[in-house]
């Protein structure tokens, strides 16, 4: 669904990023659990390197992007939001409670058992780069990512998807694999390789995505990271 300046349900983002982070910042997420849902959202921006709003502490206490309100609830992190998202949205949790289960415990695998891993290999790479710790630690690093990814690997085996069909835990599990983004370790696992170009292949994460690109309207200033 198009972003809609009128529409009950707000997601906070941002209006400018270093490039590198482009397309990654983790409002992407809400904005694709929204396009699969069908739901039409507004947004409120922030420039990354300016302070937030005071205010904006009561809806997401770290002052990190997404909050979102749609005049029910008000929810900050991530998973916490696409799990709300996909309650009344079958496309994201079944209907069967075994389903729904299954779905919520591969949006927590994602986020506690995936994603650690991969920010921590990124912060090597681009917060750390040239540190010697990094250079220590870097082959480490890699090896806890490869033995996760021959382990969600052995779990496709030749699904699409993680359990019968497409679901939040897709989504989220695919979210945290763009870490990896031009990273030869997703090369070495196939299954996983092909797993992630289906899911960010669907029109909705392509919506998604292409709307959030589209934010990202204010230029780098003197002297902020660029």
């Amino acid at each position: 669904m198009p972003v809609d300046a009128n529409a009950p349900i707000e997601v906070t983002g941002f209006s400018w990023v270093p490039p590198f982070a482009r397309g990654h910042v983790r409002d992407i997420r809400v904005r694709w659990a929204l396009e699969e849902a069908g739901k039409s959202y507004r947004t409120r921006l922030f420039h990354a390197m300016k302070p937030r709003p005071e205010l904006y502490f009561e809806e997401q206490p770290f002052g990190q992007v997404p909050a979102y309100g749609d005049g029910t609830v008000q929810l900050f992190e991530s998973g916490a939001i696409a799990l709300h998202i996909a309650q009344d949205c079958e496309t994201l949790l079944p209907a069967d409670p075994a389903g729904r289960a299954r779905a919520t415990t591969w949006v927590i695998a994602a986020l506690n058992s995936v994603e650690p891993m991969i920010s921590e290999l990124n912060t090597i790479d681009v917060f750390s780069a040239g540190e010697e710790w990094a250079r220590l630690r870097r082959p480490g690093a890699e090896d806890q990512i490869r033995g996760r990814l021959a382990k969600l690997g052995d779990w496709l085996g030749d699904k699409t998807y993680l359990e019968d069909d497409f679901t939040v835990g897709d989504l989220m599990m695919a979210s945290v694999l763009r870490g990896l983004d031009g990273n030869p370790l997703m090369d070495e696992q196939p299954r996983v390789a092909r797993y992630y170009a289906h899911c960010i292949g669907r029109p909705a994460f392509q919506a998604a995505l292409a709307a959030q690109m589209a934010d990202f309207t204010e230029e780098a200033k003197e002297g902020e990271l660029a």
